[in-house]
Order: C-alpha cells, then sequence, then structure tokens
C-alpha cells in the first residue's frame, strides 16, 4: 500500500465505510531521523479515526523509538507492524516479511513496540518466509505470546509475494489457534470475496487492502453484505468518475507540489477506469496527465462519446454489460 494508502484515499474509504484504516507502512530509521519525507506520510485527520500507523524494521530499540515518537507526535489509536512486505528492498534488510525468517526478532520487535507506546499493538505477518518454513499458526502463536493485541494474516508466504492463491484455511486455522482478534487478507477483489472470507474463516474482521484500489465503495457493499442489510449499487461511470473527482480534489488540497501529485495520481485513475468500454484508450489520456485540471475535461469527453453510444437519452443502458446506473455523491 506505499504509495497508495495516503491520507486522501484513506478519508475517500471511511466515507465509503471502511471501518478502520492504517498508513503506508513507514520505517522506523526515516520516523527516528525525522526525516521529513517520512514525518510528512505520518499526517492523517481526524475524520481518518480509527487510524493505526504501521511501521517496519528489524532493530528492536529502534522500532521502539518510533514507536514511542509516532505515540507522543500523531496519537494514532493503534501501532501496527509489519511483518509481511515482501518487496526486496525492504526484506534485504530483514524488514516486513525478512523478520519471518527468524521468530525469535519478531518476539524481540514487539515487545520492544509494546514498550514504547501505550497503545495497543499488532502486527500483520505472512504464512511464512517460504514453504520450507511455512507455520502461520505458530509465528501467529509466537506474536500473540509477545503482546500482539490483534493479527493480521496474508495466507501466502514471502516467496509467493502475490502469486497463486491465498490459503483461507491457514486464516481460518489461526483464527482458532489465538485469543486475539484475527483479521484475515489476501485475494478480497470483490465485497462478495469479503463475505465468502468472514464465512469460511470465522475471523474477526477483513482486511480489503489492493481490493480498493479504483472502488474504495468496496467498504461499503462488504459491510452490507456481512450485516445482511441491503447492498448498495455500486456507481455507474458518471458516479466512479465523481469519486475519482473528489479523491482527486482532496490530493490536490493534501500535497504540496500539485504537478508532482498529478503526476503520482495518474494510477489511481486507471485504477478507477479499469473495466470500462475503450478503457485502454482513456487510460492512455489519463497516464499522460500532468495537472488535475485535465482529468475533468478526459472523463467529461468519455461521457459525451463512449459513454454516450451506450446509453440512450433517458440514460438507460444499450449495453447490458454494463455498470448500473446509480449515481453516488462521494461527499454525502
Amino acid at each position: 500500500m506505499a504509495g497508495v494508502s495516503e491520507s486522501p484515499f484513506r478519508r475517500l474509504c471511511r466515507r465509503f465505510g471502511a471501518d478502520v484504516v492504517v498508513t503506508e507502512f513507514l520505517s522506523a530509521e526515516g520516523i527516528r531521523r525525522e526525516n521529513r519525507s517520512t514525518l510528512g506520510k505520518l499526517r492523517f485527520g481526524e475524520d481518518e479515526r480509527p487510524i493505526g500507523v504501521q511501521i517496519f524494521g528489524a532493530e528492536p530499540p529502534a522500532m521502539g523509538e518510533a514507536a514511542r515518537l509516532v505515540t507522543e507526535l500523531f496519537e494514532p489509536d493503534y501501532i501496527d507492524i509489519n511483518f509481511g512486505c515482501p518487496v526486496k528492498k525492504v526484506v534485504r534488510r530483514n524488514g516486513g516479511s525478512g523478520c519471518l525468517r527468524d521468530l525469535d526478532l519478531v518476539q524481540q520487535v514487539i515487545r520492544a513496540v509494546a514498550a514504547g507506546t501505550h497503545l495497543p499493538v499488532t502486527v500483520k505477518i505472512r504464512s511464512g518466509w517460504n514453504e520450507d518454513m511455512r507455520d502461520p499458526v505458530g509465528i501467529a502463536l509466537r506474536c500473540q505470546d509477545a503482546g500482539a493485541r490483534m493479527l493480521a494474516l496474508h495466507a501466502r508466504s514471502r516467496t509467493q509475494m502475490y502469486t497463486g492463491s491465498a490459503n483461507w484455511d491457514e486464516i481460518a486455522r489461526v483464527a482458532q489457534a489465538l485469543e486475539i482478534p484475527v483479521i484475515g487478507n489476501g485475494d478480497v477483489k470483490t465485497s462478495a470475496d469479503a463475505l465468502r472470507m468472514w464465512r469460511h474463516t470465522g475471523c474477526a474482521g477483513v482486511m480489503i487492502g489492493r481490493g480498493a484500489f479504483g472502488q474504495p465503495w468496496i467498504f461499503r457493499e462488504a459491510r452490507a453484505l456481512i450485516d445482511g442489510t441491503p447492498v448498495p449499487e455500486a456507481p455507474d461511470v458518471p458516479g466512479r468518475f465523481q469519486a475519482a473527482l473528489e479523491h482527486a480534489r482532496m490530493v490536490q488540497e493534501y500535497e504540496h507540489d500539485p504537478a508532482g501529485a498529478a503526476i503520482e495520481f495518474r494510477k489511481h485513475l486507471g485504477w478507477y477506469v479499469r473495466g470500462l468500454h475503450n478503457s485502454a484508450a482513456l487510460r492512455k489520456k489519463l497516464h499522460a496527465v500532468e495537472s488535475f485540471g485535465e482529468v475533468e475535461g478526459i472523463f467529461q469527453e468519455y461521457l459525451a462519446t463512449d459513454w454516450a453510444a451506450h446509453h440512450g437519452a433517458d440514460g438507460t443502458t444499450r449495453d447490458a454489460a454494463a455498470p448500473p446506473h446509480a449515481i453516488v455523491d462521494p461527499a454525502a
């Protein structure tokens, strides 16, 4: 979620029904050294609560100090330790899922973080470093013993990266073995997936990461399915564009470099138009924008041409494969 789970996106997810959010993962060393870029990513608004700050690192004293600084300066609702990131440049320094090669170190890190804050300490893990070391229940029990108050399991090994399938049976076994709440993660791409995971595993909650890219309304849909209440319709194309523009407006207000922020936002624009008719041509235009002002014009052009060609004058869909018609006001 690095470069994605920034304050504007978290705020949008909360508006669309996410119960809890967490920052992108941040280096303990960057926090300790008061790196300007790192500290900037710790900013959050009151409308994001409850929110956790996620930190990573392999030096227990540094992790403890980072937890203390985050607690004193930013006062989030909890501190989350990332033992799940599989990216090479992170695990090369034993961070993220690299720590899973040494479970004594995992426990030392958790204890150091817990000693550095009065806030609840939670952890995110994978099922193991590789297939030979795959032991999600054993890893989870050691995290619980070290003081973790909640545990999220992405049910893949580090060597799997994001390939293959997440093993939801492992989430079920961990949920049965632990006394603390267990959160399931992995392969939740739709709200129906969230319901299936919850029923299949008996987990206390469902963590949605990449599944929220371009569809933050997945949270309200999942909540309705789990609660057994009517599921709100997903936004149609105009509603999807409206959400994207609201997201862009929040980014523009949040970032200090509008031009750089617009370029960084291109990835979000690509996710918002994924699966639309003639989306390849639309993405090509959006991935070339250099200012937020260009985005609305591109959307308007698409609605006047590609989208209009598949709808009647009264807004009814001519193409049965088109998304349902239900414009959403993200500010509501």
